[in-house]
C-alpha cells in the first residue's frame, strides 16, 4: 500500500530514502486523482522493497505542497537521493508510470 505522506513525515521518508521515491499529490475532490489512485497503489505492491510510492493529500498538507510549488493535481513527483529528478503531471497510463520510476531504479 502506498504510504501517507505528511508535512511531518516527508523529509525523512522521501528526502533521506535510499530508494528513489514517487509522491502522488492529490485531492479527494479531484476527479482524476481518483483515476490515477488505484495505479500508484499497484505501483506501490508491485515495487515493494525496490523503490518507495507514497500519496500526500494537499488539502491535509499545505507545507508540502507549497515546498514543491505544486498547482495542478495529480502530480507525480519521482526523487532520488533527494532531489526530484523527474515528475508527471495529470492522469497517465499506469505504463507511463512505471517506466518513470523505473528509470530511477537504473
Amino acid at each position: 500500500m502506498a504510504l501517507e505522506l505528511t508535512d511531518a513525515n516527508f523529509d525523512e521518508l522521501v528526502l533521506k530514502s535510499d530508494k528513489p521515491v514517487l509522491v502522488d499529490f492529490w485531492a479527494e475532490w479531484c476527479g482524476p486523482c481518483r483515476m490515477v489512485g488505484p495505479v500508484v497503489e499497484e505501483l506501490a505492491k508491485e515495487y515493494e522493497g525496490i523503490a518507495v510510492v507514497g500519496k500526500v493529500n494537499v488539502d491535509n498538507n499545505p507545507g508540502i505542497s507549497m515546498k514543491f510549488g505544486i498547482r495542478n493535481i495529480p502530480a507525480l513527483l519521482f526523487f532520488k537521493d533527494g532531489e526530484i529528478v523527474d515528475k508527471q503531471i495529470g492522469a497517465v497510463p499506469k505504463s507511463v508510470l512505471a517506466e518513470k520510476l523505473s528509470k530511477q531504479l537504473a
